[in-house]
This record gives C-alpha cells, sequence and structure tokens, in this order.
C-alpha cells in the first residue's frame, strides 16, 4: 500500500493565546508549528515516504468571512491537495498542526474510497463551529464542519469530497463550549462516546464501525482529549479525559480490526519547549 508521512506545521487555524497565559501570543499562536516538528521528531522512523506542507510562519492575523487567516489557510489546503493528488497515496499519517490538518487529507481518502469511509474524531470538542457563529473564528474549531461539507463556501468548494455525519463518531468529547454548538451535534445526528465509556474496552467505538459498514476508516486524535492530571500537551486542557494507555489501546484496536486509512495526530502544544527555545535563543553564547 503506497503510504506517507504528510508532516503538517499549520498553525494559522487556531487562536488559542487567551487559553495559555505563560506565553505571549506569538509563542502560542506558533507554537503548534514547532509542536509538529517535535512530533516528527519523536514519532517512530518507518520506511514511509515523508512530505511536508509548507506553511507561512509570517504573523498576519486577519479574519475574512469569520475564519482568521482564510486567505493563508485556503492556500495552504491548496498546496496540500496538490500534493496528495501527485503522491496519490492509498494511506496517509498526518502530523500537525492544529485540528484542521484532518480536512485536506481525510476529503482526499474519502474521495478516493468512493465515500466508503468512517471517521473517528478523538477530541475534548466537536469541531462544529461554523464561521457564521460569530463567536470564534479559529478555523480548527470548524475542521468536522469542512470535513462534511458545511461552512465557508469557497474552502469546500476545493475539497474532493465529504464524510456524512452519520459516519462520523466523536470520541472522548466532553467540552461543548457553547449549548448552541451541543444542539448543532443533535441535529446533525453525530453520535459520541465519552472518557468514562472507554476505561474497560472499546467495544462501543468497535460496535459502532461495524454498523457503519464502511470499509476504510480515519482516524482523527487531538491531543487535549488526554487527561490533563496525566498529561498537559495541547492548550485544551479539559478535566477527566481519556488516559494515555486508553486513547493508545483505542487506536490499535480500530487498526487491528479495520483498515485505517488514515490517521492524524494535532493540536501538539510543548508549552515548556517553546520556553525553553526562547532561553537558549537569548544565550549570547550559543550565537557566536
Amino acid at each position: 500500500m503506497n503510504s506517507i508521512r504528510l508532516i503538517y506545521p499549520q498553525w494559522q487555524g487556531g487562536n488559542i493565546s487567551s487559553i495559555i497565559p505563560e506565553l505571549n501570543e506569538v509563542d502560542s499562536s506558533l507554537g503548534y508549528y514547532l509542536g509538529c516538528e517535535l512530533l516528527n521528531f519523536l514519532a517512530p522512523k518507518t520506511a514511509q515516504k515523508t512530505i511536508t506542507v509548507p506553511i507561512s510562519k509570517e504573523y498576519k492575523r486577519i479574519e475574512k468571512d469569520g475564519i482568521l487567516d482564510k486567505d493563508v489557510i485556503l492556500k495552504q489546503t491548496k498546496d496540500a491537495i496538490k500534493i496528495l493528488n501527485k503522491e496519490n497515496p492509498e494511506k496517509i499519517i498526518v502530523l500537525g498542526g492544529e485540528c484542521s490538518v484532518s480536512v485536506a487529507p481525510f476529503t482526499y481518502l474519502a474521495n478516493k474510497y468512493k465515500n466508503d469511509t468512517a471517521l473517528i474524531w478523538i477530541d475534548a470538542h466537536p469541531d462544529i463551529t461554523l464561521p457564521s457563529d460569530k463567536t470564534y473564528n479559529g478555523y480548527h474549531a470548524m475542521a468536522a464542519s469542512a470535513i462534511m461539507g458545511r461552512g465557508d463556501d469557497e474552502i469546500i468548494s476545493i475539497l474532493q469530497a465529504k464524510i456524512p455525519s452519520d459516519k462520523i463518531l466523536f470520541v472522548g468529547l466532553r467540552d461543548w463550549e457553547r449549548k448552541e454548538i451541543k444542539d448543532r451535534q443533535k441535529e446533525y445526528g453525530i453520535k459520541h462516546i465519552e472518557p468514562k465509556e472507554l476505561k474497560k474496552n472499546s467495544d462501543k467505538i468497535i460496535n459502532w464501525i461495524k454498523q457503519t459498514k464502511a470499509k476504510h476508516i480515519l482516524i482523527h486524535f487531538d491531543l487535549d482529549v488526554l487527561d490533563p492530571s496525566e498529561i498537559i500537551c495541547a492548550a485544551g486542557t479539559v478535566a477527566d479525559g481519556i488516559k494515555i494507555n486508553e486513547a493508545t489501546r483505542v487506536i490499535n484496536d480500530i487498526s487491528n480490526n479495520f483498515n485505517v486509512v488514515g490517521l492524524s495526530i494535532a493540536e501538539h502544544m510543548p508549552r515548556i519547549m517553546i520556553k525553553l527555545k526562547n532561553m537558549l535563543e537569548n544565550l549570547n553564547l550559543l550565537k557566536q
């Protein structure tokens, strides 16, 4: 199977400086870029071809059509799609970057497999915000909406397919942030499984996938789903999350039982490493 590792350090979809007070606005925003690089450094090396999506590091935040840095995100999405169409992979491992790094690869795979795909969205949040909500302009909170073909018309028009809501399952969800999001999930008919339901086994997820009859599975893994009492490696720190061993078991159980063609790991925010990087950059002896 033709498989690639896609390094996708997109940070523009986040607007998270207010929840990371120990870092300045630029460092917290661009933290996703460093977080992606560290994921790639730490991940086991394989024979997969590794390709990096070119991402601008210019800090020039502009909202358009209810989306922060929309024009930059649109260009980078086009670049990602161009890479995927050229490489024509059958399987993609994505290391990001904020949550929107799943949009281009997963819709590419949905198109490749003729919409015979189901999506497991492992995340503390549902990411079904819409630009028209006017409550939060970060595109990473709109990622699942975009995959369903909902949201900004210009961005949706360049995506190659969409995944219907009945083929999406939220896992680890525990923070809707706003009532309208909980209502929207109910309107869309998207089911969810809470962290406490995964303590003993992954049966509820496995059974849901079987019911969809989908032959190809996509997994989005947002690191903020992990319990902050055990590890803090994301911008979000919602209590009572999934333990590391539970998350590992869930993903392994899915891959052991089904054909997983896409996995993305997103939202790595290395707070301590950013502080360390800044300290090193201020040591004059290291610049000589």
